[in-house]
């Protein structure tokens, strides 16, 4: 891969890199094709990382489509998939890993709380893949807010020559943000599940400045479906994802809940 991207740069025009963990959708095509409009050669990764999942989340049911998935990437104007076994990109085993990439500020809170260890596991084979394809840009969506600033941090610490570009979150037509995960939903959950976009509309459409006022707004309209369990509906900083007093432009609203067995995360920038 490495030699293969270099080569690719020899030609003058650039890597654009869009990481993935497969089960592609519109969302990562999306990517692809602002990947391609830059005039850069786009590779994409195909990964599963077993060390950003819990012990008691999906990683053994996360579906893994990557026919398909290789399908869409050359729709999108895809030059190289990147596919690693395990073995290549934790030579040691899982057990035995020793070298970690670890956040330690944008990633305490929030999802960070909630999942030990997930965005160690991201930043490690993030600048595992970094490291391998080398690009000059890489495009993370917006959908995982958390994950993209995350990633920008860790950039910028590490001072990795790389431009990250973030994408908008791209929605099915009811709003619901296209995820991997939503294929687990059941469709009477599918269509309850539109609620965690609502909340975040109406939050984002009422003009209202105090944080505590927009979360309860959400947690109101979230409330409404008694089905969806939330977790967390945080108005915070849209850089440091810290507490505010008051919500000025940029700042961002966080939802996560959980329906059946699928957990769903979405946002809004305010």
């Amino acid at each position: 891969m490495a030699t293969a991207s270099a080569a690719l740069k020899q030609k003058g025009a650039g890597v654009a890199f869009v990481p993935t963990m497969g089960a592609l959708h519109e969302g990562h095509a999306t990517l692809m094709r602002r990947a391609h409009e830059s005039g850069a050669a786009v590779i994409t990764s195909v990964y599963v990382n077993p060390t950003q999942f819990g012990p008691r989340e999906d990683f053994n049911q996360y579906p893994r489509t990557f026919d398909a998935d290789c399908a869409l990437c050359e729709q999108a104007g895809v030059s190289l998939v990147f596919a690693p076994a395990d073995e290549e990109m934790y030579p040691s085993g899982f057990a035995a890993v020793s070298t970690w990439v670890d956040e330690l500020q944008v990633a305490k809170r929030l999802e960070g709380e909630r999942r030990p260890g997930h965005f160690r596991g991201v930043c490690t084979v993030v600048a595992k893949l970094f490291n391998i394809v080398q690009p000059d840009t890489a495009f993370f969506g917006q959908k995982d807010y958390q994950q993209l600033k995350v990633i920008e941090r860790m950039v910028r610490d590490l001072r990795y020559p790389i431009e990250i570009v973030p994408v908008p979150t791209v929605c099915e037509a009811d709003g619901l943000a296209m995820s991997s995960r939503n294929r687990y939903l059941a469709p009477v959950e599918r269509a309850k599940a539109t609620v965690l976009s609502r909340a975040l509309r109406a939050a984002s459409e009422s003009g209202e400045t105090d944080p505590l006022q927009l979360e309860a707004l959400i947690k109101d309209v979230v409330a409404g479906v008694p089905e969806v369990r939330l977790d967390y509906a945080e108005v915070v900083d849209g850089q440091t994802l810290e507490r505010i007093s008051r919500v000025r432009p940029g700042d961002v609203a966080l939802i996560a809940a959980s329906l059946g067995a699928t957990r769903l995360i979405d946002n809004v920038i305010l």
